[in-house]
């Protein structure tokens, strides 16, 4: 039908079958309607069967008489609405008694001709009809459901959810988030093809459960369902039996998902929000890589204002700079003695109601809404400014990393905001560094390596984030150009109680010392840390073992201190 569809709208003449056992009424049909549509014909309902299933995806319309021979008009419909691919093409029955109508109808007839045919234009006016109104349903439906899982999108979701209140208000409903972990990871890794197998097998459980309860789901993005379904507790059993269905498709690959539940969701407030509710619940788990659920309760509720009041005051927070540049210093240990090489800018918010707030608080925050790009943009014109400062001020250049963020590198004017702001402070690109996470380059591998190899031919350097946390470290490696690799400090944590991690840090810097790629280390806490990662060949060090990050006026002491300035 969807075929039909598109080619009717291509100005391609739409197909009907006509089935009858008279060649007398077969050719009386064929005459009226050809001029309008081609036409094909069947004697009965067994070769009519045949012809439908061979051209359901063209087929426009069938004319079926109801008395035949083998498999009569009665059978056949009856067989066309129990197959969902087949029922979706309008039947037109061709009948002279009133009495076939009603039976036909509950069998899924759109309209009836009625014998003898002596009355051309209104047969054509009722299959043009049928098959206008038939088409406009299949075109409903293809905007109403998601194409690969069937399910409902997002908007008539929200349609469906809001009627349901209306005609059920007694019944307690739950909204329902259920979100795929690292689900552009798994694509990367595997696939689209196994991607849309894990999806589709999801959204197949989903109907499943829909079957035994009362509610609706649809797919919200591409990693993310939405359900309202009416309350219950089992939550655990829900997401085991997907997680079940899940292991069976995915074989060795690990696939975890995470839920949210907004639990008898209040409906005096609008479908929308509730739903926030429950991903606000769901987001809860984000760096949490196992399966699991978060019941949406009063607590996360003051986080969500909490959020929103951030959310609302970020740009006062930037015009003021309330946000405060801290600076934690890198310290190279090649040598004897440890020397302060550069610094990291690390950002504060002296917020005026809260005090000082965490940048765990609010990165995240803006990360999901879209305005960690302001916050990088902020950052990246204070760092500049101050490398310009202690600069005029000691005759010497203290390099300082700045984030550039995932949403930075999608940015096509990324590289000349950065040639700007140099220029603007009369540095050069190689007295800035650049910080990029290693888990941005899973999401574009592309883009960023056409990115890096731009900002480093313009003199700027590379540092690689959080190197180790990812999938795909070691190809990364081969494949982009960096100046130096950052560990991941959840390696540094455990090296002196874990012979396995430190083993793992050694052949990490073996690596990049092939590759003739530095190493830095953050997140070093003590003395036998510091002294491991001297061992084992780290060339740089940062951490609280030298210093925490620290505002400006504090860090100029350590410059004094390295040299020798009192």
């Amino acid at each position: 039908m969807a075929e039909a569809v598109r080619a009717a709208r291509n100005g391609i003449r739409r197909l009907v079958l006509i089935v009858d056992d008279e060649h007398v009424n077969r050719r009386l049909l064929g005459k009226i309607i050809e001029k309008e549509y081609d036409v094909i014909y069947a004697e009965d309902g067994q070769e009519a069967l045949d012809l439908i299933r061979k051209r359901e995806k063209t087929l426009s319309m069938i004319l079926l008489d109801l008395i035949m021979p083998k498999m009569d008009g009665y059978e056949l419909l009856a067989l066309l609405h129990d197959d969902p691919s087949l029922s979706r093409i309008p039947v037109i029955v061709l009948t002279s008694e009133r009495t076939a109508e009603v039976r036909s109808l509950q069998l899924g007839a759109a309209d009836f001709i009625t014998k003898p045919y002596d009355m051309p234009e209104v047969i054509l006016a009722r299959v043009r009809r049928s098959i206008e109104l038939a088409e406009d349903s299949s075109i409903i439906s293809a905007t109403e459901n998601d194409s690969l899982t069937g399910l409902y999108t997002k908007d008539f979701f929200f349609q469906h959810s809001v009627r349901h209140d209306q005609y059920y208000p007694e019944i307690p409903m739950d909204a329902i988030v259920i979100n795929v972990n690292r689900f552009r990871l798994i694509n990367e890794l595997h696939g689209r093809l196994f991607g849309d197998t894990v999806i589709s097998t999801i959204a197949g459980q989903l109907n499943r459960i829909l079957d035994e309860a009362d509610g609706i789901a649809c797919r919200c993005e591409a990693d993310t369902f939405y359900m309202y379904i009416s309350h219950r507790d089992n939550y655990e059993a829900m997401l085991n039996r997907i997680v079940t269905e899940l292991t069976e498709v995915a074989g060795n690959s690990r696939i975890n998902l995470r839920m949210g539940i907004y639990r008898e969701a209040d409906k005096s407030i609008d479908i929308e929000t509730r739903f926030d509710r429950a991903s606000f619940a769901c987001n809860s788990l984000r760096n949490n890589y196992k399966t699991g659920f978060v019941i949406y309760d009063d607590s996360m509720h003051e986080k969500e204002l909490y959020s929103e009041k951030l959310i609302g005051d970020m740009d006062t927070g930037v015009e003021e700079k309330q946000f405060k540049v801290y600076y934690q210093p890198k310290y190279n240990i090649t040598g004897a003695e440890p020397v302060l090489s550069s610094a990291e800018a690390l950002i504060r918010w002296e917020h005026p109601e809260y005090g000082m707030v965490s940048p765990g608080n609010f990165v995240p925050l803006f990360e999901e809404n879209g305005l960690v790009q302001k916050l990088d943009h902020y950052v990246w014109r204070e760092a500049a400014a101050q490398i310009k400062r202690w600069k005029d001020k000691y005759g010497i250049t203290v390099p300082v990393s700045v984030n550039v963020s995932r949403i930075d590198i999608y940015d096509p004017d990324l590289e000349q905001k950065l040639l700007n702001i140099v220029k603007e402070n009369g540095l050069e690109p190689s007295e800035y560094f650049l910080e990029i996470t290693e888990s941005a380059y899973t999401d574009n591998s592309e883009q960023i390596i056409e990115t890096v190899k731009k900002l480093r031919e313009d003199g700027f350097r590379v540092e690689m984030d959080d190197f180790g946390a990812g999938y795909s470290s070691l190809n990364m490696l081969a494949t982009l150009p960096v100046d130096a690799l950052k560990l991941d400090m959840l390696f540094i944590r455990k090296i002196c109680e874990d012979d396995k991690e430190l083993r793992m840090v050694q052949l990490m810097i073996d690596i990049a010392k092939f590759l003739k790629i530095p190493v830095i280390a953050e997140g070093v806490e003590t003395k036998e840390q510091y002294e491991l990662l001297k061992k084992v060949g780290c060339d740089i060090i940062q951490g609280y073992y030298f210093s925490k990050p620290v505002p400006e006026h504090e860090f100029e002491k350590l410059i004094e201190a390295a040299l020798n300035l009192k």
